[in-house]
């Protein structure tokens, strides 16, 4: 990996930060607000890296503070390559506004596909992994029918509800989102 040279695939991120951005969001104590509180405090995730181990001693954790390894980051990212997939990162071009505009955004995005659907007009269909025939073919036919109209269907990655969610919007766009990334 490049450690210096911004890529020009990540609009001026460094691969150096897009990996340390990773490492940060998977280290202990770091959700999204704290994320966001750390780079802004900081100015970048490489600097909130070496922030992270004070801060947590200053707020009272005792012992060390574990940060994720970079062996450990660099391997999750080789995986979610090699399964067609990429990650993108809040403050990216292409991480998507309507997510970004959230109150506590996923600094971290592990995607497949087209990215582009990300940024449209999005509707969630969810529902129960054990639906009954009349429930499926009703989501299936209720996003169909959004999808025509123009709007991407999101939906989780289980059974019954968001299959067919999925199945039904195939042709105008779908979204899967699976909080544990693409490779689970």
């Amino acid at each position: 990996m490049n450690q210096t040279a911004p890529t020009s695939e990540h609009d001026g991120i460094t691969d150096k930060e897009r990996l340390d951005r990773l490492r940060l969001s998977r280290s202990e104590h770091v959700g999204p607000v704290t994320f966001l509180n750390l780079v802004a405090r900081t100015g970048s995730a490489s600097a909130a890296l070496e922030a992270l181990p004070g801060l947590a001693k200053r707020g009272g954790l005792r012992r060390g503070i574990k940060i994720c390894p970079r062996d450990t980051a660099a391997r999750e990212l080789e995986q979610l390559e090699r399964a067609g997939g990429r990650m993108i990162t809040l403050g990216e071009p292409t991480y998507p506004g309507p997510l970004a505009a959230i109150a506590d955004p996923p600094p971290v995005l592990s995607v497949m596909g087209h990215v582009d659907r990300l940024d449209r007009d999005a509707v969630a269909i969810v529902g129960a992994r054990n639906a009954s025939a009349s429930g499926g073919r009703f989501a299936r036919g209720l996003a169909a029918d959004l999808g025509a109209g123009g709007l991407t269907v999101v939906s989780g990655m289980a059974r019954g509800i968001d299959t067919e969610a999925h199945v039904g919007s195939l042709e105008t766009g779908t979204v899967a989102v699976l909080a544990g990334g693409v490779d689970n």
